[in-house]
Formats: structure tokens, C-alpha cells, sequence
């Protein structure tokens, strides 16, 4: 499921791949996200960028993203080291920042995608 509501066209501060959740690095300027702890912004759009070029990132909506691990519909969603979303799964006490949530199932390098939400999950 594919419906972005707010694409934002900023700059690529490094390599960003299709379907990769991103971070802002600067003002006007995103990299792929990292971790869990990351600020996690927006998802870019199936092209990615090359470093220094335009990267669209969706900041809204039902979008698609490349999943690093095993999701279930509803799961909540943040960036493993390379911008792929995982299931975010913090320990007692601790702060993930999320994307958003699952709207499809699926396995480590499926396409799938995310209701774009960001905000923050701490472990129960």
C-alpha cells in the first residue's frame, strides 16, 4: 500500500537507498537512519540519492519501505544500522524512537510498508 499525503524534496548528506527510513542531519539534509535511538524523520522514495543529490522523503502517510527482519501488521516500526525498518522492541526502561506501523506483514528485504507515524516507545 502506497498513498504518501507530504513528500519533502531535502538533500542527500550520504548514500540514502530506496525504501530507507532516514534521519535529518542537518538543516535541509537527511542520512539513513541508524538506530533505534535515531530522529528518525520520514522514509525516502524508491529512488534513494546518491551523496549530495535531492532525496524525496515521505513524511506522511501509507508508504513503502524495505523491512531488515520479520514484521507483523501493527508492529511498531524503527531503523536497524542501515535504514531498514524493524520491529522496535526496547527493554524495560528504554527509549526507541519509532516510524511508524506496519500495514502489511512480511520478512528481512521484503518491500512492505508503514503508516507513517513517528514518536517515541518506551519498554514496559
Amino acid at each position: 500500500m502506497h498513498n504518501p499525503l507530504l513528500t519533502k524534496s531535502l538533500v542527500a548528506g550520504a548514500a540514502v537507498a530506496a525504501y530507507r527510513i532516514v534521519k535529518q542531519s542537518d538543516d535541509n539534509t537527511v542520512v539513513q537512519g541508524a538506530a533505534a535511538t535515531d530522529k528518525l524523520m520520514g522514509i525516502s522514495d524508491n529512488l534513494g540519492a546518491a551523496n549530495g543529490a535531492r532525496c524525496e522523503v515521505h513524511l506522511a502517510g501509507p508508504v513503502e519501505v524495505e523491512y531488515g527482519g520479520n514484521v507483523a501488521v501493527g508492529d511498531p516500526l524503527t531503523s536497524d544500522a542501515n535504514g531498514k525498518a524493524v520491529v522496535a522492541a526496547p527493554a524495560v526502561g528504554v527509549n526507541n524512537r519509532i516510524i511508524g506501523f506496519a500495514v502489511v506483514a512480511g520478512a528481512a528485504s521484503d518491500i512492505g510498508s508503514c503508516n507513517i507515524a513517528p514518536g517515541v516507545m518506551q519498554g514496559a
